[in-house]
């Protein structure tokens, strides 16, 4: 619902019309960043929603390659990206997560939060390759006030949690609170 009401398959979502601002921004950004001439990995976890970004894309004519489960051939989108035929690359998640060197891209766009941080860094870090020779930008897309902010929030409690754990420097043995046990006990 964060990402965009027609993701949602219930009448009443279909029957308001509703838009997303997500997307709206998005393409804001992807406007101004094409028009910059940055060079663009934007996942999603949704392949439904990379199929609304992808019109949306058509529809302004900003040109991108696209690598979902569903690809049989990956190495062709990745080299027109990397050979800059194209400024933006959508790529699902759980496809592109590993196996990828893309050190053509400046910027990377999380559009949604994935509840695994390091699955995100691994996103990321396709962009961060033996060969990279500019900063890279990440851009994580959060829709205030819902779900996804508490995801955030989760994310940086178990970092924490993890950081504990392994630090030998903790103050205590394992330097967990009891807040951190609730937190690892509690119902999903």
């Amino acid at each position: 619902m964060c990402c965009d009401p027609r993701l949602v398959k219930l009448p009443t979502v279909k029957k308001s019309g509703a838009g997303s601002a997500k997307l709206i921004r998005l393409m804001e950004m992807l406007d101004e960043l094409v028009a910059e001439g940055r060079r663009v990995l934007l996942f999603s976890q949704f392949t439904s929603m990379l199929a609304l970004i992808e019109e949306r894309l058509a529809a302004v004519e900003i040109a991108f390659v696209k690598i979902t489960g569903e690809v049989q051939d990956r190495a062709t989108p990745v080299k027109r990206f990397q050979a800059g035929d194209v400024p933006v690359f959508l790529i699902s998640l759980k496809a592109g997560g590993t196996g990828l060197n893309l050190t053509a891209a400046d910027t990377v766009i999380l559009y949604d939060p994935w509840w695994n941080p390091a699955v995100e860094a691994q996103a990321i870090d396709r962009s961060h390759r033996i060969g990279q020779d500019k900063p890279v930008f990440v851009h994580r897309l959060i829709t205030q006030n819902t779900i996804e902010e508490k995801m955030l929030e989760l994310q940086h409690r178990k970092g924490a949690l993890a950081e504990g754990l392994f630090d030998p420097d903790a103050s205590g043995p394992l330097n967990i609170t009891a807040d951190d046990i609730e937190l690892l006990l509690a119902a999903p």
